[in-house]
């Protein structure tokens, strides 16, 4: 079949093209972004087209498109006017997971590791297909099973065909299309009651307000959970910590990952390739080989300077961040540099980023980002809010980023979702 992919350059829209690829397909696409975005690796690796113009597209393409552009863009409006069949992401995406032995790994926060460190262990011992959502993504029609990072966005994951879900945790977030936090948790609740096994983190509260109808397994710290880490050291190499099945002793594990949220993160991977039948042996070699995510606390140094590039935009996921950042590096200066994206986010969330940035020694602080929303609709949402209540915080701007030059011991921690690596590219031009 062949594929036209409308915003072939987001992180879910990338991945799904070279799946589609992978499984036999023609696929090209189109992208408004003419320069370079860390997404499109997978695509060049596949020599998958991307077109920047209008051009010619054949009468039996399925067009689908990122929810990023809308439906007013032109080149949506162009292949409609064309007759081509259009079907929405999600469904195509979801036709993929009904292929499979689908196991989806959801929550607010930490699904792109966890989709990773799964398919890393799963795809080196029994095989496995797996879709990322930083990009990664692969295929073969021999594979049996399918790991898939599982969004939330939009209910996107509602269209998906899961016989395993990983639920990591559950917060507010993405307030531009629910309606607060209860219904974002019956959302997840419909989602995993889709599944015939759920592997759940049991300490988080919303996820114990789920009533699952299947195969549920909690997991986390607390001792009322199916599975339990005890004994975590955390230090600048990584961290250890054994797993407990059931208050049996199960094995001791190392990642070279920093935060308790990322021994969280391996416990619910433990658990998955623990179910499909993989050996605790090789769980622990491919754990501890694992390289981590695409702008997930990637680190550089370049001249003496610490940075950090990471994915980072909801308040728990800065938080953790710069507590990643302090077990690495116990010693120095933490600085957080961090560029909201979305009005709505940052409006309903302020205190939370008020209180998450407050944590870094030093924060700046760039005007918002938004694709999808009109500063006119959110007056009250603004980055000068958040300045004005986290201590040793300004306002930086590419034009502006000479100011980071002062912290050269310090740890440059750069945050978000959207274009941060602009910032982050002209920084590292100028210490180079």
């Amino acid at each position: 079949m062949k594929y036209y992919c409308i915003g072939i350059k987001g992180s879910g829209m990338s991945t799904l093209a070279c799946i589609l690829h992978d499984l036999g397909n023609n696929v090209s696409g189109y992208d408004d972004a003419r320069g370079y975005k860390f997404t499109e690796e997978g695509l060049k690796e596949r020599n998958i087209e991307i077109f920047y113009d209008e051009h010619e597209i054949d009468k039996d393409t399925i067009v689908t498109y990122s929810k990023a552009f809308s439906t007013n863009h032109k080149e949506i409006k162009r292949v409609r006017d064309l007759g081509l069949t259009v079907k929405d992401y999600n469904q195509v995406v979801g036709e993929v997971t009904s292929l499979f032995d689908t196991i989806s790994v959801c929550g607010t926060h930490g699904k792109t590791t966890t989709s990773l460190l799964l398919s890393n262990i799963i795809n080196n011992t029994i095989g496995c297909n797996y879709f990322v959502g930083d990009g990664s993504g692969y295929a073969n029609k021999k594979n049996k099973i399918f790991v898939i990072e599982s969004d939330e966005f939009n209910k996107h994951f509602l269209a998906y065909y899961p016989r395993t879900a990983i639920v990591t945790n559950i917060e507010l977030d993405h307030t531009e299309c629910y309606d607060g936090l209860e219904d974002i948790i019956n959302t997840f609740e419909i989602f995993s009651n889709k599944a015939e096994n759920v592997i759940a983190c049991g300490d988080d509260k919303n996820i114990r307000n789920i009533k699952f109808n299947n195969n549920i397994i909690y997991y986390g710290f607390n001792e009322d959970n199916d599975w339990t880490v005890k004994n975590v050291v955390l230090n600048n190499k990584g961290s250890k910590f054994d797993v407990y099945n059931k208050n049996e002793y199960f094995d001791t594990y190392e990642i070279p990952l920093f935060g308790k949220h990322m021994v969280l993160n391996a416990l619910s991977a433990i658990i998955a390739s623990t179910l499909y039948g993989v050996d605790k042996e090789s769980i622990k070699k491919y754990l501890l080989s694992f390289n981590g995510a695409k702008r997930r606390f990637k680190i550089e140094t370049i001249n003496g300077y610490t940075l950090i590039d990471d994915y980072a935009h909801h308040p728990t996921e800065i938080s953790v961040t710069i507590d990643a950042a302090r077990q690495k590096y116990p010693d120095k200066e933490i600085i957080a540099i961090f560029l909201p994206n979305t009005y709505s986010r940052t409006e309903a969330l302020l205190d939370d980023f008020i209180e998450s940035l407050s944590k870094a020694d030093k924060a700046y602080i760039m005007d918002i980002h938004c694709d999808r929303e009109l500063q006119s609709d959110y007056p009250n949402a603004s980055s000068d809010k958040i300045i004005e209540k986290v201590r040793n915080s300004e306002k930086i701007s590419i034009e502006t980023v000479d100011k980071l030059l002062k912290h050269k011991h310090g740890v440059l921690c750069f945050m978000s979702c959207a274009n941060i690596y602009e910032i982050l590219n002209t920084f590292k031009k100028i210490i180079s």
